[in-house]
């Protein structure tokens, strides 16, 4: 199969001189989106479209789409619902450029997906789909757009003769974020991010750290920015930059598809986004911190980072003190003139960070521009970040509820995973350790690291450490750390409550001074512990390749879950998660699960599970379980006693008064034992049927074992009088 003998559709070649004149106007305005790339909107799908073909058990749906003189292309989906198993491809005419694999965890509830960039006026569609597959998915393509503003070989150069980006260009004036002058902003800039939909480079906002610093995708822009548009169909380019301060192209490879409004208000033009993925570690992304104060007088110099006119990321500075307004209606920071640098259309949400390295607000307008290579001395207004933060009685007016989900009343925040600024004094309470989660004693050694960020050398802190409610112990530390060192501090041996425990260590007087950032100088660690006889286990999960799948829980015989993990999204396909534990003697039930159905092995990855006891015994293993698969298995005194094959049967469940235990083999050896693990009846019938007396025993539920020489098995009956 050769690419011309793919079916082409063809679109409309776009009236330049017409865009051209439109663009002259609209460029001029922040508030109207700039475009850099021409829509046809479409109904291309499998079913009428292309052409399917069959090779070696596979189904390919294959369509190239040809934009006459277009200098990049991408693509809308109207419908776009993969199932597992099928895979989806954006190749360039030249099959150098590609976007995917796209497969079923790219689908979105709104069955719509928005793509990135693919240079170039030809692409080609493939979706793949094991031919046995019942179910054939949705595909069908809405928009195409046309960029004909481009890197490569651009209709439009800047006075300089310097090529346009792919989104387009900011005037002369406008300053590289990895210029020297940038410098002291690498930390920040790799928050922000240009916003794409369709054929408009839309405007600029940045990613936001919220007091759990647990990275949630929150990404803050401006409300004007959203008016009319569907912010699902959006397409958030990450560290679309030049790497040196004369360059004026980047790369357009790191993008997020699509998000969901989560809280907007015109009061001050915010608007807070949830993306619908995270961005992948190899972002190398940053979630700013934040100023919600509001405080004028603790403002002194402004900085923006941003995307004028859809260009390469670029920074300005105001070197004096915004100050607060009212602009078009709004609770605004006043800039009355940059220092260097400017903002244009497509800077329009783009975070104003105080001199502190916080957000205090995003663009919402003004009158700055480029004249020449200088700024024009014209004003910009800011939304302001501490009205936006509690201005409604709404949730989704407001930011609190998004960035202080635990309701902790910060109200200045760092950034994460970096952090912005450098103190002087600022002792981090880094982590408890040498205990585990689930110990096997109640006798317990802990240590905990002491780290040192500020700038200023640690020599003396108090460390503080409470165990569940007790008294507060403390130790006088001494030392010397400098900034990023850190100490290992042996804590005292402590006895441990017999269940679930919660271990707080914190740090008080560092250096004889006032800790700069109260955030970070306290930890909790939780655990559970046992002080009579327990049992060791450990499971052990090779995943298959959709980790994202995958979970477990232990339970008692009461049904309430000990233990429980995934799913294992932040996993490598194939990994290996190991699990270590500790239960009391007592029957329980390990649980896999997974979402779609088809367990972890053997059609997407060759996965499997065991669990083990702490002498090595099996007690429960296998990996092709479709939707779940549950194992009983018990400990009593030194015995491990797991279900091996007998598969007793007992009838009537429920019972009341009497019960018959029924096997395929002849059984040696009854025991029954009560949710806490206590031996309530034994026999030995050497029969392959025998009854139980239960009228004695309390309602509740119970583990009932067979043996029969080397074969063991394991039941549950539910009596209940």
């Amino acid at each position: 199969m050769t690419e011309n003998s793919i079916p082409v559709y063809r679109t409309e070649t776009p009236d330049y001189d017409r865009l051209a004149l439109e663009d002259a106007i609209t460029d001029q305005h922040k508030d109207v989106p700039y475009r850099f790339g021409v829509e046809y909107e479409v109904q291309l799908s499998t079913l009428n479209s292309g052409q399917w073909i069959e090779t070696n058990g596979v189904k390919t749906w294959q369509l190239a789409i040809s934009s006459p003189g277009a200098l990049n292309m991408s693509l809308r989906f109207d419908a776009f619902r993969i199932p597992k198993g099928g895979e989806l491809f954006i190749w360039s005419a030249d099959r150098k450029e590609y976007i995917g694999k796209l497969d079923h965890r790219n689908n979105h509830e709104s069955g719509i997906l928005a793509t990135s960039l693919i240079h170039g006026d030809k692409i080609i569609v493939e979706y793949s789909i094991p031919s046995n597959a019942q179910d054939l998915g949705e595909i069908t393509i809405g928009q195409i757009v046309h960029g004909y503003r481009s890197f490569l070989k651009s209709l439009f150069v800047d006075e300089g003769n310097q090529q346009r980006g792919p989104f387009g260009s900011g005037g002369a004036c406008e300053v590289n974020v990895n210029c020297p002058e940038g410098a002291d902003w690498q930390v920040e800039k790799k928050s922000v991010a240009i916003i794409v939909e369709g054929g408009f480079g839309f405007c600029t906002g940045s990613l936001v750290n919220n007091t759990n610093n647990d990275g949630t995708p929150y990404f803050l822009t401006a409300n004007h920015c959203t008016q009319g548009a569907n912010v699902g169909n959006w397409i958030f380019y990450f560290n679309h930059e030049s790497s040196a301060c004369s360059g004026s192209t980047g790369p357009t490879s790191q993008s997020i598809s699509g998000a969901s409004l989560v809280a907007n208000n015109s009061a001050s033009d915010f608007a807070l986004l949830l993306l619908d993925s995270t961005p992948p570690a190899s972002f190398d992304v940053q979630y700013a911190g934040w100023d919600a104060t509001d405080s004028e007088a603790a403002v002194s110099s402004a900085v923006c980072i941003h995307h004028p006119s859809g260009d390469i990321k670029k920074i300005s500075f105001e070197n004096d003190a915004p100050y607060h307004d009212i602009g078009n209606g709004a609770q605004v920071w006043w800039i009355d003139d940059w220092e260097l640098g400017v903002t244009e259309p497509g800077s329009s949400g783009s975070p104003l960070f105080n001199q502190d390295h916080r957000i205090i607000g995003q663009l919402f307008g003004g009158a700055s521009a480029c004249n020449g290579s200088n700024g024009n001395g014209q004003y910009d207004f800011y939304g302001r970040f501490g009205v936006s933060w509690d201005n409604s009685n709404n949730a989704n007016a407001r930011l609190m509820d998004w960035l202080d989900p635990g309701n902790t009343g910060l109200l200045v925040l760092d950034g994460y995973p970096e952090g912005f600024v450098t103190l002087n004094i600022d002792p981090v309470a880094s982590s408890i350790n040498n205990v585990p989660t689930s110990s096997c004693t109640n006798i317990i050694n802990p240590t905990f690291t002491l780290m040192n960020h500020g700038s200023q050398t640690l020599t003396s802190c108090t460390i503080n450490y409470q165990l569940n409610s007790g008294a507060t112990q403390t130790i006088n530390w001494t030392g010397s750390l400098l900034q990023n060192e850190s100490e290992e501090v042996a804590l005292p041996t402590m006895t441990a409550a017999n269940g679930a425990n919660t271990l707080t260590v914190w740090i008080t007087n560092p250096s004889g001074g006032t800790d700069e950032n109260g955030t970070n100088n306290q930890v909790v660690f939780n655990f559970t512990a046992s002080s009579g006889t327990s049992n060791n286990i450990t499971l052990e999960i090779v995943l298959d390749n959709y980790p994202q799948e995958v979970s477990w829980e232990i339970t008692n015989t009461n049904g309430n879950v000990l233990y429980s993990g995934g799913t294992y999204a932040d996993q490598a396909d194939g990994a290996t998660v190991t699990i270590d534990a500790c239960l009391p003697n007592g029957c329980y039930t390990l649980t896999m699960m997974d979402s779609q159905g088809d367990g972890i092995c053997c059609f997407y990855g060759e996965g499997s599970y065991t669990l083990t006891s702490g002498v090595g015994t099996i007690l429960a293993e296998g990996g092709d379980y479709g939707n779940s698969e549950s194992t009983d298995f018990c400990f009593s005194g030194t015995n491990i006693i797991e279900q091996n094959g007998m598969n007793p049967v007992v009838f009537p469940n429920p019972a009341s008064d009497v019960f018959s235990i029924s096997t395929s083999e002849l059984m040696t050896g009854i025991t029954v034992y009560d949710a806490s693990g206590r031996l309530v009846h034994s026999d030995k019938p050497n029969a392959k049927t025998t009854t139980m007396n239960t009228s004695h025993l309390p309602d509740g539920i119970y583990q009932v074992l067979t043996t029969s020489g080397s074969q063991q098995g394991s039941t549950r009956i539910v009596v209940r009088h």
